[in-house]
């Protein structure tokens, strides 16, 4: 790169404008961090590719103002039935885990999953994230990325005119998909159960709404020289997956449709095709020096009814999204970005095995029979416990993930839902997060340790007491729910997770604080404890 080239500056650059790339933008402008999010495709995919979005999901886009319509398909689980044909003969029904309520842990949250289409949804996080203020360049691909101690430089090209220009970013997200350049650039390698099958996809539109009545959406087709999955995204239009890898013409698609359904008579509209590749793989690193990996690119997951895929990839950008933001604006050491990888990677890889140890997926295994246990889908969405240095307490005899009613508190995990009032509203306790650290407590002492801590760190704690600025129904329940007495405080992370607590109130409560938060956010400045 020539020195004397004007090269444009930014703090992140995100590689990737799909669903997990848009997410990021969102989250990162949200905090008031400016973005560049760069994708070689002009719009959607017109293929409609996910459609369930978890409870954690809408928590997050709840949080940032990304309003997503109602559902389409409920709340719970997608059900899934093996049959004949759709109109044939229904073999049996069987759950995505067995014994489990299917909600997400609807009943642990104000809000719950919900069912729209990727392609519905990218639109509305696109709006959404140039609300806030992020660039965002379509028909951008990305050509190399160089990263030095200061920062990376992206060369990025046109795809209108070919024109190339460079890019000067403190940190990158890269959001580009399974087949991720930018992490094989980077020689990161990946793990897992591996490729597992290239997948036909045929998309299409026809009136089959008679074999939705009992609540199935979701349908193995097992004939004995056939076998497909079929599913509808419940707008009329559906889904053929196939695992021959078989290239076909418009009307050998239409007669395999009519084979997956059982009949002729129906009309059938061809919208699209696709070809993918199923497979379970985890990078071995999420990331490497400024370069972080996200969604995709990270882990690669096949479709799943736990919404393991895309949700996941949410996730980690929020995860991320407000670490970058406290390095950036310097309040935090760089060193906080490490916890990325430490809290999100064993979220992939214990996903990845509970995709495989359910019926869905166990076929695949290289043994008969799974010794992971099955944890219930809430365990999973909302009870994974985080091990980091972002983190004080997490005790190592805890188990990686519970359902969430089963935790009180501990330093590790996202912050309860309790419904409460403030003044005259009701609010759940997840809404008194917003960009900030919150600490909770139903002692009055704490106002002043956080005012202290705040000073101290130059970041921001907003104090809330429990019975004075919030009201929950019972003293006792706040106590119960976050594991702590009434003298006791419970800090939480900008991302809504319990990043320290105390039982109860220390001799010095506001040197206590500050002693905790410049562990967790790893402050920058160098007199955090000398207050």
């Amino acid at each position: 790169m020539n020195d004397n080239i004007d090269v444009e500056q930014i703090p992140v650059l995100i590689v990737g404008g799909s669903l997990v790339g848009l997410s990021a933008a969102v989250f990162l402008s949200w905090q008031d961090v400016p973005v560049v999010v760069i994708d070689k495709h002009y719009g959607s995919s017109p293929h409609p590719r996910a459609i369930g979005f978890t409870t954690r999901t809408i928590e997050h886009f709840r949080q940032s103002g990304v309003d997503v319509p109602t559902s389409l398909q409920g709340m719970k689980a997608p059900r899934r039935a093996r049959v004949e044909s759709l109109s044939g003969t229904w073999i049996e029904e069987y759950q995505w885990s067995p014994g489990s309520k299917g909600a997400y842990g609807a009943d642990q949250s104000p809000v719950h999953a919900i069912a729209i289409t990727q392609d519905k949804l990218e639109p509305l996080l696109r709006e959404r994230a140039r609300e806030l203020g992020a660039d965002l360049r379509l028909g951008t691909e990305l050509v190399r990325l160089t990263q030095d101690t200061d920062g990376v430089t992206a060369t990025l090209r046109r795809r209108e005119d070919g024109h190339e220009y460079f890019l000067r970013a403190h940190y990158v997200v890269a959001a580009d998909g399974a087949d991720s350049a930018v992490r094989t650039d980077l020689g990161i390698e990946r793990h897992g159960i591996g490729p597992l099958s290239v997948q036909r996809s045929i998309l299409f539109r026809a009136p089959l709404d008679e074999y939705l009545q009992h609540g199935v959406v979701q349908f193995e087709i097992e004939q004995p020289d056939f076998k497909a999955f079929l599913t509808t995204y419940s707008d009329g239009r559906w889904v053929l997956m196939l695992s021959d890898d078989v290239d076909r013409t418009p009307e050998q698609q239409i007669e395999v449709v009519q084979r997956a359904i059982g009949r002729s008579d129906i009309p059938i509209e061809l919208v699209t095709t696709g070809r993918w590749n199923l497979a379970g793989l985890i990078a071995d690193h999420f990331s490497q020096g400024r370069i972080f990996l996200a969604g995709d690119a990270a882990h690669q997951l096949p479709p799943n009814r736990g919404g393991y895929g895309a949700n996941t990839g949410i996730d980690d950008v929020h995860n991320l999204a407000w670490k970058l933001t406290a390095v950036i604006s310097g309040a935090s050491d760089p060193r906080l970005l490490d916890t990325y990888d430490a809290e999100r990677r064993p979220t992939a890889d214990l996903r990845h095995d509970q995709l495989f140890a359910r019926a869905d997926y166990k076929a695949f295994l290289k043994v008969d029979t799974s010794d992971t246990p099955v944890l219930d889908d809430s365990a999973i969405e909302l009870g994974q416990l985080y091990r980091s240095t972002a983190v004080l307490g997490a005790d190592a005899s805890l188990p990686p993930a519970q359902r969430p009613e089963q935790w009180a508190g501990q330093p590790g995990t996202r912050a309860p839902h309790q419904w409460v009032r403030r003044g005259d509203d009701k609010c759940s306790t997840l809404d008194l997060i917003e960009r900030d650290w919150v600490l909770l407590s139903a002692d009055e002492r704490w106002r002043l340790a956080a005012a202290r801590a705040t000073a101290a760190l130059d970041i921001q704690v907003d104090f809330e007491q429990a019975g004075t600025d919030i009201e929950f129904d019972e003293h006792q329940v706040f106590e119960h729910t976050y594991g702590i007495e009434s003298s006791g405080a419970t800090l939480i992370r900008p991302d809504g997770y319990i990043a320290w607590r105390t039982p109860v109130a220390p001799q010095d409560p506001g040197r206590e604080l500050t002693q905790a938060l410049a562990c967790v956010a790893a402050a920058t400045r160098t007199n955090a404890t000398e207050d």
